[in-house]
C-alpha cells in the first residue's frame, strides 16, 4: 500500500539586496520624482485603539500636505465652491469651459488618505486637480473620517450625496471615481447604489484604489519599499476604518463583490512599482470574467498615486486616458 505524501512546503523566494536606480524607459520629470521621494522616510501608524496616537498622526499629515495643498489651490483654474448636499460638505469646482456638453454630466470624486486623512482643504484640492485636469464639472465629498466616524460613515456619506445629486438632475449622468482609498470608496459606493435599487453610475474611475482590505495580493510584497509613495501596507488604517468589521465584507473590499450581479464600465490604473498593483490586476479579472467593461491602465515605473504633482508627461497621460474613457461612456 502507497504511503499518502504531502505536497512540499510552499518555499518563498529569496532575494539578495539590491539597489533599483530608476529606469531609463520613463521621463526625466518621472524619474526626478522617483528620485525625490525615495528619500522619504517610510511612514509608522499607531494601533487602532489608540486615539490620541491617531490624532497625532492626523495632524503630522495635515503639517506634511497643507503646504501642497496651498500651491496646488492656488495653481487650480476651476471655480471652488463649497457647499453642503445631502447635509455633506462637499466641493464643487467648476473648470473654465464653455462647451455645454459638459453640463450633461458631472464627476463625483472621492479623496485618498488611507480612509482617516485628507479631510478638508485635501479633499477641496484634489477636487480642483481632477476637474482641471479632466475639464469637467466635479464635485468632491468631504466624508467623515475615523476614529470618530468609522465604517460605514464615509460610505453612507458618499452614497448620500450621490443620491441627492441624481435627485436634482435626474436627466445628467454622474462618473464615479476616486484614488486609492477614495477608489476603495468609489468601488463601493457603486455596489451600494446598485443593492439599494438606484441608477448607477455611467462609469467608474478607480486610481490606483485599496479594493481589498486584507491586503492579500502579491505586490504587497513584492513591491514593498520599492514603491516609494506608499512604502508598505496600511493594515492599522484599515482596521481602524473597519472598526471590527470582516474585512471581506465587499462594502469594505469591493474586491470580493458579486459582479455578475452588474457593475458600469470600469477604468482601472496603477503602475508597475505601485503597491496595490495587485488590487488592480485582481479586480480587472474579476470584472472581465463578470462580462464586465473594464480597462487596465498600468504605467512603467509608476508608484502609488503617480509621479509626485509636477508637470509629468505621465501623469498627464492619466488625466488624458481618464477623459477618454469618460467621453466614451457620457
Amino acid at each position: 500500500m502507497n504511503a499518502v505524501t504531502s505536497p512540499p512546503a510552499l518555499a518563498p523566494v529569496v532575494l539578495p539586496a539590491r539597489t533599483i536606480a530608476p529606469p531609463t524607459t520613463i521621463s526625466a520629470e518621472a524619474r526626478a520624482a522617483l528620485a525625490f521621494a525615495a528619500t522619504i522616510p517610510v511612514t509608522s501608524y499607531p494601533a487602532p485603539g489608540d486615539l490620541e496616537g491617531w490624532q497625532r498622526a492626523t495632524q503630522a499629515s495635515a503639517a506634511v500636505w497643507d503646504p501642497v495643498v496651498a500651491q496646488m489651490l492656488a495653481a487650480c483654474r476651476c471655480r471652488i465652491e463649497t457647499q453642503s448636499v445631502a447635509a455633506i460638505t462637499t466641493y464643487l469646482c467648476t473648470p473654465p469651459v464653455a462647451d455645454n456638453k459638459h453640463e450633461r454630466y458631472i464627476y463625483l470624486y472621492i479623496h485618498g488618505g488611507a480612509f482617516v486623512f485628507g479631510a478638508g482643504r485635501f479633499a477641496m484640492a484634489f477636487g480642483a486637480k481632477a476637474a482641471d485636469e479632466l475639464c469637467v464639472r466635479t464635485v468632491s465629498v468631504d466624508y467623515r473620517t475615523p476614529p470618530a466616524h468609522p465604517f460605514p460613515a464615509a460610505l453612507e456619506d458618499c452614497f448620500a450625496v450621490y443620491r441627492q445629486l441624481l435627485a436634482e438632475a435626474p436627466e445628467r449622468k454622474i462618473v464615479v471615481g476616486g484614488s486609492s482609498a477614495g477608489g476603495n470608496l468609489a468601488a463601493a459606493l457603486t455596489l451600494l447604489i446598485r443593492d439599494r435599487g438606484l441608477r448607477r453610475p455611467a462609469a467608474v474611475v478607480l486610481l490606483t484604489p485599496e479594493v481589498d482590505l486584507t491586503e492579500s495580493g502579491d505586490t504587497f510584497q513584492t513591491n514593498a519599499l520599492l514603491d516609494v509613495n506608499l512604502k508598505r501596507g496600511v493594515p492599522e488604517c484599515n482596521a481602524l476604518y473597519a472598526a471590527g468589521h470582516d474585512l471581506r465584507d465587499p462594502y469594505l473590499s469591493p474586491l470580493f463583490a458579486d459582479f455578475t450581479l452588474g457593475f458600469p464600465p470600469t477604468l482601472i490604473q496603477s503602475g508597475t512599482r505601485d503597491l496595490f498593483l495587485s488590487n488592480s490586476v485582481l479586480l480587472h479579472r474579476r470584472l472581465r470574467r463578470a462580462g464586465i467593461d473594464a480597462e487596465l491602465h498600468v504605467w512603467e515605473a509608476m508608484p502609488h498615486a503617480g509621479f509626485g504633482f509636477g508637470a509629468v508627461p505621465e501623469n498627464e497621460e492619466i488625466a488624458t486616458e481618464v477623459r477618454h474613457f469618460i467621453a466614451r461612456h457620457c
